[in-house]
């Protein structure tokens, strides 16, 4: 892959030094007890591993298929429990914000704001995302090209702001289908910022529920070994206890019982590509 800015997120965390560092933990926060748990035990798991380490929930999905779907706790109560998670564990946050008005009260808590691929091309949203000096991760939308992601990534630069990652989901044909194109991974790293590879969401099923979106975890892992062998920066995955009972994309998250057999073979892979 072509070189690239290192992105540090703190003093132990970053993008891009040659390390692979994972963005991981539930879709939506399913309230203060679940996700204590689980931070506890990605934590635990990925210090076992010398894994690289930022916490993932968001504390509202705002862009859920179904008016009825979950969507989360809410801004102040979301920014409470993710704050106890970064307090308690000492462990980097990432969440979604889809609102401009949002940044600000998230950049406090949050180390790394996250830009959904639907959102991508709002400026306000990216511009206020920038402003914060915080990571701001972007998620290609899955109706662009990975060469369009220069436009978005020259909106954060505009606010002097170069602490950008670049994050690939699929690609969007309709009929309810994503394709996950690897040459996507290689071309956007050429903008000159670390990419990640959302493993999870790449086999996503849009709307494929009719009330909701579906999916198949089952190839999540095989997309996520094949994303490490091109040598990208960081891997994106959601993950669940029981992932049937996860209350948003339930059918695409992988079961943390079989999450630590999957990182340790992704660090093979890429100790393999980075030699």
């Amino acid at each position: 892959m072509a070189d690239c800015t290192i992105v540090k997120v703190n003093e132990r965390v970053a993008f891009g030094d040659g390390g692979l560092t994972l963005m991981a933990g539930p879709c939506v926060i399913e309230g203060r007890e679940p996700c204590l748990a689980l931070a506890e035990a990605l934590v635990g798991l990925t210090g076992r591993l010398g894994i690289p380490y930022i916490f993932k929930a968001s504390f509202d999905k705002a862009n859920r298929t179904s008016l009825s779907a979950y969507r989360g706790p809410g801004l102040e109560k979301g920014l409470e429990i993710l704050a106890e998670v970064r307090r308690r564990f000492g462990v980097p946050i990432v969440t979604d914000v889809h609102e401009p008005w949002q940044c600000a009260p998230v950049a406090e808590v949050c180390d790394v704001l996250q830009i959904p691929a639907f959102l991508c091309r709002q400026t306000d949203l990216v511009v206020a995302a920038a402003k914060t000096g915080r990571v701001v991760n972007i998620k290609k939308g899955q109706f662009l090209a990975p060469e369009d992601m220069v436009n978005v990534v020259r909106k954060v630069e505009s606010e002097g702001n170069n602490r950008i990652v670049l994050t690939e989901r699929g690609a969007s044909f309709g009929y309810h289908n994503l394709v996950a194109d690897m040459r996507s991974l290689l071309v956007m790293r050429e903008l000159g910022y670390p990419v990640v590879f959302d493993a999870t969401h790449s086999v996503q099923r849009p709307g494929g529920l009719g009330s909701g979106s579906g999916g198949d975890g089952r190839w999540a892992p095989a997309l996520a070994r094949a994303a490490v062998a091109t040598g990208v920066d960081g891997v994106f995955m959601e993950t669940h206890f029981n992932p049937p009972e996860a209350l948003s994309d339930a059918a695409n998250a992988i079961a943390f019982s079989a999450l630590g057999d999957l990182l340790a073979k992704l660090l093979r892979i890429h100790e393999v590509v980075r030699s």
